[in-house]
């Protein structure tokens, strides 16, 4: 069991049905998957993406400057991560909306106290802004906030069950991949799961990541239970 995990939601996976914006029912169900992460014994960070809102790499360009696109994107990522918190406290699991660029009317300011403070009461902690800066993914945030934080592992929650050899939804023929190093990571221009950046990160620091489909019933618990579910980098 790992006593502390970084699960790392994109934001399209929170629009559920809908084609964007947020699907609430979907969180609600969520909300009693991660609760059985906790009942497990594991404290948790969730970091969100913010594609279901704003994707700022998209946006850029027509008169609107990288930088600003990126900022829009940030945005989206706190209010995806204020909406999780608010549904996830409605379902009774205690969470804390931490926004790492300020915006104090709408979300409390992330430090590194109070993440670690409200871990250690229980309190699930959704990380929004992602690192607060441009030209840094979400995923490259999670793994800052998980080494900041002191998490065991990230979890990177996909719409496959794992990493393969090719894209499964081109090739039939495709290959489950059940582990691997965060060299081949890095280095294979196929894998495509998480940005290279964040790999990198990842390997310098050797702390593991496991992707893996958290729209399954039990998977989020029992990937944090240290169960065999996904692919293991690292």
């Amino acid at each position: 069991m790992y006593k502390r995990v970084l699960l790392k939601f994109s934001g399209e996976q929170l629009s559920g049905k809908f084609d964007g914006g947020i699907d609430a029912e979907l969180i609600t169900w969520l909300a009693g998957e991660v609760k059985k992460v906790i009942d497990g014994g594991s404290q948790i960070v969730i970091m969100v993406g913010g594609g279901n809102f704003a994707r700022g790499a998209q946006l850029a360009g027509h008169g609107i400057g990288r930088v600003t696109a990126d900022n829009i994107g940030m945005l989206g990522t706190i209010m995806n991560a204020v909406a999780l918190a608010d549904v996830f406290n409605a379902a009774g699991v205690s969470s804390r909306a931490l926004s790492i660029v300020s915006v104090d009317q709408i979300a409390d300011q992330f430090t590194h106290r109070r993440a670690m403070s409200d871990l250690e009461k229980g309190h699930v902690v959704v990380a929004a802004g992602g690192t607060g800066r441009p030209y840094v993914t979400t995923d490259t945030a999670a793994l800052s906030f998980a080494l900041e934080l002191e998490c065991d592992v990230v979890l990177k929650a996909t719409k496959v069950d794992g990493v393969y050899d090719k894209d499964p939804a081109k090739f039939p023929d495709a290959v489950k991949i059940d582990a691997m190093s965060f060299e081949q990571a890095v280095s294979d221009g196929a894998i495509k799961v998480m940005d290279k950046a964040a790999l990198g990160l990842a390997l310098e620091y050797q702390l593991p990541v496991v992707v893996f489909d958290a729209m399954q019933e039990n998977n989020i618990a029992r990937v944090a239970a240290g169960e065999p579910i996904g692919t293991k980098i690292g």
